[in-house]
């Protein structure tokens, strides 16, 4: 009867109608059609995932000639697997590309290689009609808890840049520059790798996306753990940058979408307690970071103060004899020391004899956030068909409709929202990137007893405490202020916000107190909770404007604007400020008394530049020299970031204010998914070939005009 129907209805199919790509193995033949007259089989088999196909007359069906042609009743029984589509003729394999019968040549070798990989990984499952829905959230929050611990980067910042000095920077240590970049890659590849991802991972589920991101976001903290410990940038780069990128990208979306689905009812509140793991996970990570450096670090050897030790300076690096041989030094001050989370004396200490822990840090983290990832991602599950919770009412138009990812990315509402995002987002990463080390430089030297090491960690803590609340808080009043106005809120609260920050430094370095710290900690924390809050409320924006069918792929297109943002902000605060940071020492070395500066230094001003590349010179060591009442100009250091960042909240409220919504034309309506809510999501030929045996019943004799209706 299938055959039959296909045969009655195949020569009306319009040409547009194109072969869905079989997913998996399949173990058993299937057949397809040309909508020009040629029957032809598919066969794959499971050893070998290139498809054979053969052509046969017009109305007949071809066979390979080691393979008989199946009978009917065993299309019945058969265990194969079709990709899944909406429309139940197009997944029985309606082909028109050509007037031939197709031809497929060998499957590309990536597509063998995911084929093989989503036979390996745990396949999607459906929860039954009595299934908690609140089940999903502890496993969806401790995924992101472990994903958003890398917020808590900044924490790395001083020890990755000490990991040979370890009491003050070495000649080969790394600048601030090459480390922060780090931060960029990880987010800005996982933004990407949602967008690239983001189709694949609505049709494999979140389950199998999710153990792949656990995978790759644990193993690749493992591999940057190897790269500190040998004290190698490229390889930090591939494993905390690049494949914990993906595994972040791969991880972070699906237990989002699939909230979505289960709480229809509560959207903005099922967002925001999920992405509120993905801003708390620096809560939980930062103190835990501390704790871990602290047991891990290791003191360099000390050979003594200054004044007691004979120093040589060769080439802007600094030399001293330690058992006979000549040995590469560095010299703390008390400011530099002061900085450190073990207490140590100001003076000279051996290059390479110490450690900062940051290499045994990473390495335990990783194994961690692997094991959890892992497991969360076992637990996911996908609301059942059609899924309404019980005492929810859905809106009496839209509320099945949906406006395809193709228009959607083809609309000035998509882009307008990217641009709104990736401005706030921006804003935030600048400050995010660099937050620990902010505070000191800022309020160190101002308040050295109120502002030690301990309280720019525990301020790391707070603001990942900020965001955390603002996921929570934004992303649920924005269920009764409207997206539209929560964003306009973001942009009206966090503009002042910036611009307050470059007054606090000013009354600081004048007036002294603590009132200034006040205000810059209250300014930043609502600037982080509004960062928490564009994140968690950006999903629920997109489920109004577009529709939840496809949420998931939206949001990791979505996404690419936090991958920009991640590169553009900290390369904005860390270029900008290292700007302000040659001037002022460039300032300092001119002020400084000439004799003073060659008994500091052993070498003349004219060599400031060879100090300065070895990191001999910085603004602390020269303060030592310049004349008394000079002002530091640490402080200033991060004002013109602040400044630019306020002007990228105005853009924001511009691109939100003019956003309006789609035209009831842009929708399309969302048919009902023919699945078993018992079984992995993947589409029976069987159940296929009765839901079309079905349609034709009731179209009855088809004709070219009922054929367009069936279409």
């Amino acid at each position: 009867m299938f055959l039959q129907g296909i045969a009655r209805v195949a020569p009306l199919i319009p040409r547009q109608w194109s072969t869905v790509a079989v997913s998996r193995g399949l173990s058993t033949p299937s057949a397809a059609y040309s909508p020009y007259g040629s029957y032809s089989v598919c066969t794959r088999n499971e050893s070998n995932s290139n498809v054979s196909r053969e052509r046969a007359p017009s109305g007949k069906l071809a066979h390979d000639s080691a393979v008989a042609p199946p009978p009917l009743s065993s299309l019945s029984s058969s265990s194969s697997l079709i990709a899944q589509s909406s429309s139940p003729l197009a997944s029985v394999g309606f082909d028109s590309s050509s007037t031939d019968a197709p031809t497929e040549g060998p499957v590309p070798f990536w597509k063998r290689s995911l084929n093989k990989l989503e036979r390996i990984l745990p396949s999607n499952k459906v929860g039954g009609p009595d299934y908690n829905r609140w089940a999903m959230v502890p496993a969806a929050v401790a995924t992101h808890l472990c994903l958003g611990s890398v917020y808590a980067w900044s924490l790395f910042n001083d020890p990755l840049g000490l990991e040979l000095g370890v009491v003050c920077k070495a000649a080969d240590d790394w600048a601030l520059g090459s480390i922060v970049p780090v931060f960029s890659t990880i987010l800005g590849l996982q933004g990407l790798s949602a967008a690239i991802a983001g189709t694949w991972q609505e049709r494999v589920g979140a389950r199998t996306s999710g153990t792949l991101g656990a995978l790759f976001f644990g193993g690749g903290l493992l591999v940057g753990s190897y790269g500190i410990a040998s004290h190698c940038l490229p390889l930090l780069y591939v494993g905390y940058g690049v494949m914990s990128g993906l595994g972040l990208g791969l991880s972070y979306v699906p237990p989002v979408a699939t909230l979505l689905r289960w709480f229809p009812d509560k959207r903005g509140m099922a967002t925001g307690i999920t992405i509120m793991g993905f801003g708390g996970g620096a809560l939980v990570a930062a103190p835990v970071k501390v704790k871990l450096l602290q047991y891990f670090s290791q003191a360099p050897e000390y050979l003594g103060v200054e004044s007691a030790v004979e120093l040589v300076t060769d080439g802007g690096r600094r030399f001293a004899k330690v058992a006979g041989e000549m040995k590469e030094v560095v010299v703390a001050t008390a400011a530099d020391v002061a900085k450190l989370p073990i207490e140590l004396d100001p003076g000279v200490y051996v290059v390479g004899t110490g450690s900062t822990g940051a290499a045994a840090t990473m390495g335990i983290l990783g194994a961690t956030y692997l094991t959890v990832c892992l497991a969360s991602s076992l637990l996911y599950r996908s609301p059942p068909p059609n899924f309404v919770p019980e005492g929810y009412t859905p809106p009496t138009t839209g509320g099945n409709r949906y406006v395809p990812l193709d228009r959607v990315m083809r609309s000035p509402q998509f882009w307008l929202m990217f641009s709104t995002m990736a401005c706030v987002s921006t804003a935030g990463m600048a400050v995010v990137s660099v937050a620990k080390t902010m505070m000191s430089e800022i309020f160190g030297a101002a308040l050295p007893l109120v502002v030690t090491g301990a309280f720019a960690s525990s301020y790391v803590g707070a603001l990942s405490a900020a965001n955390l609340a603002g996921r929570v808080g934004w992303a649920s009043a924005s269920d009764y202020l409207g997206r539209k106005n929560t964003f306009s809120l973001f942009a009206c609260a966090s503009l002042p916000a910036y611009l307050l920050i470059p007054y606090c430094v000013e009354n600081v370095t004048s007036v002294g107190g603590v009132t200034p710290l006040v205000l810059f900690y209250g300014s930043t924390m609502l600037i982080f909770s509004v960062f928490g809050g564009n994140y968690a409320t950006m999903p629920a924006y997109e489920a109004d404007v577009f529709g939840a069918k496809e949420v998931g792929a939206i949001h990791g297109r979505m996404f690419l604007a936090s991958s920009l943002a991640s590169i553009v902000g900290p390369l904005l605060i860390t270029t900008q400020r290292r700007q302000a940071l040659e001037a002022s020492i460039i300032d300092l070395v001119g002020k400084a008394d000439p004799q003073q500066f060659e008994s500091k230094f052993g070498a003349s001003k004219e060599s400031f530049a060879e100090l300065l590349e070895a990191k001999v010179l910085n603004v602390a060591s020269l303060m030592e020299v310049v004349p008394p009442g000079t002002l530091d100009p640490t402080p200033f250091l991060y004002n013109n970031t602040m400044y630019t960042a306020a002007g990228l909240l105005g853009v924001a409220a511009i691109t939100n204010g003019l956003i309006r919504p789609m035209k009831p034309s842009a929708f399309v309506e969302d048919r009902p998914n023919l699945q078993s809510s018992s079984q992995p999501i993947r589409k029976d030929p069987v159940l296929e070939a009765e839901v079309l045996d079905a349609e034709l019943l009731e179209v009855g004799e088809v004709t070219k005009d009922k054929a367009k209706v069936l279409k």
